[in-house]
């Protein structure tokens, strides 16, 4: 069995959407504007504005240049989550070091980067992230401007008020880092026993289902086989040495026999199904998924790519199958004239690409594309949907290790791109890869 904890799917979960953390810098940045604002103009506290409105200008830069370089459904990986969430931690301690240290009381938020870090990354960067903010904490206690206050009377804290705030602040973030860890943890684990749970039992129903297929059809085929095999036995008996229908006669007896032998093994048909049938090449792969979609009017070219070594040979998987196969059909629901299949592999990668000449993907659904609910297609057009089948598409083909890339051609109006590739690494890797990969034959 896969270890779900090392299988791709594990690890997709495990990647922070980077719409979360734009969302939550925006609101950290209005947070801190407005409290920059009426500290400096309506209690008239000397602050230095310009240099706290410096750095959350930074971190609106960020958001800006985040938003526009990476789609709105783009997963980060653990380190890039890691860096941004630095830059978020530095950027506060920055803040409360021109606004007194662990003395002003929203130094508490310090936590929040680690928390957002141990719900969704590695133990071990959560735990270099804890330690730098440990060691920003530490810094801003001793290391400070003053705490914005009234001129001529300023508030000096005890350093044992001091302490005990960097007593919170550090055990705050080994709590509830901790406890989000935890939480987070188990909710994966949970959502991939499901997952598992429920590939087992669909497999199960569908070995149940056939074997049942099976059974019926020994059972109603068995009663006329019976009688073809005594009325054959009789005529040969009858017949004996005839040189006009012996031959014939002996001949319906025996194909009446192996019929039955036929049906005794469907009816003990076990969940192990040949070898042969379970494996698939490629390029079966590829006239298997478009097979189903040439006589709806739209020509399905198939473009050969780059080949480097032997062609690769997988192991057959419907989600693989049906994931492929629905992408086509979408080409082939928006194509005008014709879609265009290419496939290739090397000693790294082995990739698809489906593209068709229709006006592509609009550009304001782009970035969102394989949300579900998420559909280009209009409520009075034929074949109009919710916008799933794509979702489940690109969901089945993650699970199998695969990225998926969707883009236009070269602009609004002229075809979209889908480019669907699964690193050699994954695939030949069987602790790492499901039954749905392709190795080298």
């Amino acid at each position: 069995m896969i270890n779900v904890l090392r299988s791709p799917e594990f690890q997709q979960s495990q990647r922070l959407r980077l719409n979360t953390l734009i969302r939550l810098r925006w609101l950290a940045i209005v947070g801190q504007s407005v409290t920059v604002l009426v500290v400096a103009y309506g209690l008239k506290f000397p602050l230095p504005v310009s240099l706290c409105f410096a750095l959350i200008a930074c971190s609106a830069w960020m958001n800006l240049f985040l938003a526009f370089r990476f789609p709105a459904a783009h997963r980060l990986t653990p380190f890039a989550a890691f860096g941004i969430l630095v830059f978020d931690s530095l950027q506060l301690a920055g803040l409360l070091y021109m606004t007194g240290g662990l003395t002003n009381p929203f130094s508490l938020l310090m936590t929040v980067p680690v928390v957002i870090s141990a719900t969704s990354l590695p133990l071990r960067l959560t735990a270099i992230l804890g330690g730098l903010v440990m060691i920003a904490a530490t810094f801003l206690v001793f290391i400070h401007l003053p705490l914005p206050w009234n001129e001529g009377a300023p508030l000096v804290m005890p350093f044992i008020y001091v302490a005990g705030m960097w007593m919170a602040v550090l055990s705050s973030i080994a709590f509830t880092a901790m406890y989000a860890f935890r939480v987070a943890a188990e909710a994966r684990l949970l959502a991939n026993a499901l997952a598992a749970t429920e590939l087992v039992l669909q497999r199960e129903q569908h070995l149940s289902a056939l074997d049942g297929l099976a059974a019926a059809a020994a059972h109603e085929l068995g009663t006329p086989l019976a009688t073809i095999t005594l009325v054959a036995k009789e005529m040969e008996k009858a017949l004996g040495k005839d040189p006009k229908f012996g031959d014939d006669v002996t001949l319906l007896r025996s194909q009446s026999e192996r019929c039955r032998e036929i049906l005794k093994r469907l009816t003990s048909l076990s969940s192990e199904g040949e070898a042969h049938l379970s494996r698939l090449p490629l390029t079966s792969l590829v006239e298997e998924i478009t097979a189903p979609h040439r006589d709806f009017g739209i020509s399905i070219k198939l473009r050969p790519g780059d080949r480097a070594g032997p062609e690769p040979v997988g192991r057959r998987n419907p989600g693989v199958i049906y994931g492929l196969g629905n992408l086509v059909e979408n080409a082939v629901d928006f194509a005008r004239k014709s879609v265009t299949v290419r496939w290739s592999w090397d000693e790294a990668t082995v990739s698809f690409s489906i593209i068709d000449d229709g006006p592509g993907f609009p550009p304001e659904i782009i970035d969102r594309i394989g949300e579900p609910y998420m559909s280009t297609r209009q409520g009075t057009e034929a074949g109009g949907g919710l916008g799933l089948g794509l979702f489940i598409a690109k969901t089945l083909l993650e699970r199998s290790g695969a990225a998926l890339d969707f883009r236009n051609s070269s602009g609004l109006g002229e075809g979209a791109v889908v480019q669907i590739s699964w690193p050699r690494n994954v695939f030949l890797n069987p602790e790492s890869a499901p039954a749905t990969m392709f190795d080298t034959a």
